[in-house]
């Protein structure tokens, strides 16, 4: 049977009260696929917004040094780089007392 033909059975039989009880028993797929896409794009999209709050201070940080170490600002550099490193230090930190808090 082709697929068309099942799809205008399928409609027609969700006409009668049956045919709607047999649908929602077999249970209709219609928009499944689409759903699957839509998480899959929720999941990626908050991958990507954790994954720059994760690092985004880091990164910025690891540019800032670069940056000055390559106009030979070199004292500017390791400044920048410790800050970079206390940064990473209070943050690192910050997540091990939630860790304990939401774990006690």
């Amino acid at each position: 049977m082709s697929t068309v033909r099942m799809q205008v059975m399928v409609q027609r039989a969700k006409r009668t009260v049956l045919g709607r009880l047999l649908c929602r028993l077999a249970g209709d797929k219609t928009g499944a696929v689409m759903m699957e896409y839509v998480i899959l794009a929720v999941l990626i999209a908050a991958a990507a917004v954790v994954a720059v709050a994760m690092f985004g201070r880091t990164i910025v940080g690891m540019f800032d040094t670069a940056g000055k170490g390559a106009t030979a600002d070199h004292t500017g550099a390791r400044q920048a780089q410790e800050a970079t490193r206390a940064q990473q230090d209070a943050d690192a930190q910050a997540a091990r007392d939630y860790h304990d808090s939401m774990h006690q």
